[in-house]
């Protein structure tokens, strides 16, 4: 083969390399094959909604931020995890502690406590080391009332559906916009949550409404939930839903969590 064939044979497996590489990065991450969501614009897990756009938010602290003086320490330096207990079957944690950083174990672990309306602060890292993608990339979730969760989820150069990205209502709604830090730093949530209504005959009076801060950066804007979250749907509200602990989730990846307090609020309507 001559030099110019060469150099033509290569500029065309160039050309169709770039075009295969293109054609992935929009190829969409997630299904079509799920319930609408109720307001009927996307599916459930929708790969074609669009990404949130990408802010980089402010320099982070060094250190744990100090919880206020009425919270109620969840996750502290002290590495006393007598709070929790495992989801199952309420028995001890089995997650490893060390310094003041909880890091993922085997099962989902909550709140001996339950709650209804609070301001809550978590600081959570996904692991340095890069490993899978979508959503097999830091998955975690910050359960409210262990009901209703937001997605924690290695999201930095990571396209994954969106209402399954970090700092997502799981299963619908994105955040405003991605707010990520690269992985293995520490990031934080601060959420503001309000727990439904019900009235006495235990139907809805109000939803679940959720206010979230990624690193600083207003994410989702005092949002009602559609009812709690789930893979591939949406569950029913019941009056059950009214109340409930925190739970952090294990779905096999390392994520790591520090400094996590909560604040009760008061109802003065």
């Amino acid at each position: 083969m001559s030099i110019r064939s060469l150099r033509s044979a290569h500029i065309a497996i160039v050309v169709v390399w770039l075009a295969a590489t293109a054609a992935g990065q929009q190829a969409p991450v997630g299904y079509d094959d799920t319930p609408m969501q109720p307001n009927g614009k996307w599916h459930i897990h929708d790969g074609k909604r669009p990404q949130p756009a990408i802010v980089t938010p402010g320099p982070a602290n060094v250190g744990p931020v100090p919880a206020p003086g009425d919270a109620i320490v969840l996750v502290g330096a002290g590495g006393d995890l007598s709070a929790w207990q495992m989801m199952t079957d309420g028995s001890p944690v089995t997650w490893a502690m060390k310094n003041g950083v909880l890091e993922t174990g085997k099962g989902i672990i909550r709140t001996k406590a339950q709650f209804t309306d609070f301001q809550l602060h978590v600081e959570f890292a996904t692991p340095s080391e890069v490993k899978g993608d979508s959503q097999g990339r830091g998955n975690s979730g910050v359960f409210l009332l262990g009901k209703f969760e937001i997605q924690v989820l290695d999201s930095y150069r990571n396209p994954t559906y969106p209402d399954g990205q970090a700092a997502a209502m799981y299963g619908q709604y994105p955040p405003l916009v991605n707010a990520s830090r690269p992985p293995g730093e520490w990031q934080t949530y601060d959420i503001a949550f309000t727990a439904p209504r019900f009235t006495p005959a235990g139907t809805l009076d109000k939803p679940a409404v959720v206010t979230v801060l990624h690193n600083g950066v207003l994410v989702q804007n005092a949002k009602a939930f559609w009812g709690p979250t789930a893979h591939k749907k949406i569950d029913p509200y019941t009056p059950d839903t009214a109340k409930g602990p925190i739970a952090l989730q294990d779905h096999g990846n390392p994520v790591r969590y520090r400094n996590v307090w909560i604040r009760s609020l008061k109802d003065d309507n």
